[in-house]
């Protein structure tokens, strides 16, 4: 881990973008706190690349809609997300404060980023059941166990969870479930296809998981990979995947605007 145990600023994500030939970024919260949130949206106040943030708020408080009210007065603010993954409770999605904050969001135009991993899906797939108005955008494709060469029932929850039409999913996140140093890209394949044939090119966007990625992937690399992998599509879905979509689901702007 000690590639990325150091500061990842504006700078160091505007020169990745710019070589990757890629106009702007979502920049996504790490630290589950109100004052990271305003952090980055000070962040992308300063930097036209930076198009999105999506942050963090208390969810499971009572006042989260006074704390959601004051952060979207900033429209940077796109989206909010929780670190389900970490959560010791298996339904803590499911759970009746937590559903509250959840039927905030829409009150704000706030898409719900998802970051589960995979066995956490039966629980998701109910709670996105509870929200049919709401957005969601699973992160990371749910995090398969790429490093056990395991697909089921990953791949039976994915086509399961697509079937909810206002779930989009970002295609990243996937090397760092693999054997770090070991990984091939005949290892990711099998878990591209069910991804890509659950939700296709139209729910789909690509996303780098930088800088964690670093521990196993340098961007670069990864936005090749993912390129060669939608190389089957159209122009059109193409340019779905690689803005897109992303545009869609968290209603970015034009840079510059």
């Amino acid at each position: 881990m000690k590639v990325i145990r150091h500061d990842f600023l504006p700078p160091h994500i505007e020169q990745e973008i710019q070589a990757a030939g890629i106009d702007g970024v979502v920049t996504v919260q790490a630290h589950q706190s109100v004052a990271e949130t305003e952090w980055l949206l000070d962040l992308a106040s300063q930097n036209a690349f930076m198009q999105g943030v999506v942050g963090w708020a208390p969810l499971t408080d009572p006042e989260v809609r006074e704390v959601l009210g004051m952060l979207a007065t900033n429209p940077k603010l796109k989206a909010v997300r929780h670190v389900i993954q970490g959560e010791p409770d298996a339904n803590y999605v499911l759970r009746e404060d937590f559903s509250r904050g959840i039927r905030a969001l829409p009150e704000f135009g706030l898409v719900y980023d998802i970051l589960i991993f995979e066995r956490q899906l039966p629980q998701t797939i109910r709670f996105v059941d509870q929200h049919p108005n709401q957005v969601f955008v699973l992160d990371h494709i749910a995090k398969p166990r790429i490093g056990d060469r395991v697909t089921s029932p990953w791949a039976e929850n994915m086509h399961e969870l697509a079937k909810r039409p206002n779930v989009y999913c970002k295609l990243s996140g996937m090397v760092t479930e693999a054997d770090y140093h070991g990984w091939t890209e005949r290892d990711l394949q099998p878990y591209f296809d069910v991804a890509l044939e659950a939700f296709g090119p139209r729910r789909l966007m690509f996303g780098s998981d930088w800088p964690v990625c670093l521990v196993a992937v340098s961007y670069q690399r990864w936005f090749n990979i993912v390129s060669g992998i939608v190389e089957r599509f159209s122009e059109d879905e193409r340019d779905r995947i690689f803005g897109g979509t992303a545009a869609e689901a968290y209603k970015l702007s034009p840079p510059g605007i």
